[in-house]
């Protein structure tokens, strides 16, 4: 049974009333996004509302929006921003991403997505952590993500994102269409040798070179953190 709840050094994530835990990938894209210059971030499917809090620890003056439709996972998320040091500039929309377009919210300088991407995989028997992991057309499409983020971004807004490759070339294509192109690109692997397990990909509007990193988050004959996966968590991580 996954923990009810995971420490970090400056926020607790509670997490006993959600599909989808804190995961290590997840925790990389929180500490690697460029968020250091963003005014107005948002998280979508913020889930626990691990994403969100990171923003807000890296960046200590942006305002950071977060929308997730699940209602248990947005309580939860809604507890641990109220119990976090940077309550006073988080804010949650307990609603699909949809509801939040038609609301026509200001433009974001920063969208940050770990969005659902099991589609051809075998299906939980648990619904919400199939809604969660399962991209569907009732849930958050790769389009419907593309879309707002291409409706909602300032001019020189940004839009990262975490998928596996396959899921990742598939929605590169919908973020093409929406005009957003890949600007960075970081590939996640167990192990130097080891085959990609995570894209984090950053996309803006302009059509340029990517620029291409790869992150093994362990050392090739043990269990131990690289030192770039050390130096990336340490400001959040209570052991490495």
């Amino acid at each position: 049974m996954a923990n009810s709840y995971f420490q970090f050094k400056q926020f607790r994530i509670e997490q006993q009333a959600c599909a989808m835990k804190v995961c290590t990938d997840a925790c990389v894209l929180g500490a690697v996004a460029a968020l250091e210059d963003a005014a107005r971030i948002l998280d979508i499917g913020t889930g626990t509302g691990l994403l969100a809090l990171m923003a807000a620890q890296r960046n200590p003056t942006a305002t950071i929006e977060a929308v997730e439709l699940d209602e248990a996972a947005a309580a939860q998320a809604a507890a641990n921003f109220a119990a976090s040091p940077w309550s006073a500039r988080l804010q949650l929309h307990a609603r699909p991403l949809a509801q939040l377009a038609a609301a026509r919210p200001r433009p974001f300088d920063h969208i940050i997505c770990n969005p659902p991407f099991f589609r051809h995989a075998l299906r939980s028997p648990d619904a919400r952590r199939t809604r969660a992991r399962h991209a569907a057309d009732d849930t958050l499409s790769f389009a419907e993500l593309a879309r707002f983020a291409a409706g909602f971004l300032s001019p020189a807004g940004r839009l990262t994102v975490l998928l596996p490759p396959p899921e990742m070339q598939e929605f590169e294509r919908e973020a093409a269409t929406a005009g957003l192109f890949p600007t960075t690109r970081l590939i996640l692997r167990h192990r130097a040798t080891s085959k990609p397990l995570r894209h984090i990909v950053e996309f803006g509007r302009q059509l340029r070179p990517v620029q291409q990193h790869e992150l093994p988050l362990h050392e090739p004959d043990s269990e131990a953190y690289t030192a770039w996966f050390r130096e990336q968590l340490g400001p959040f991580y209570l052991a490495l």
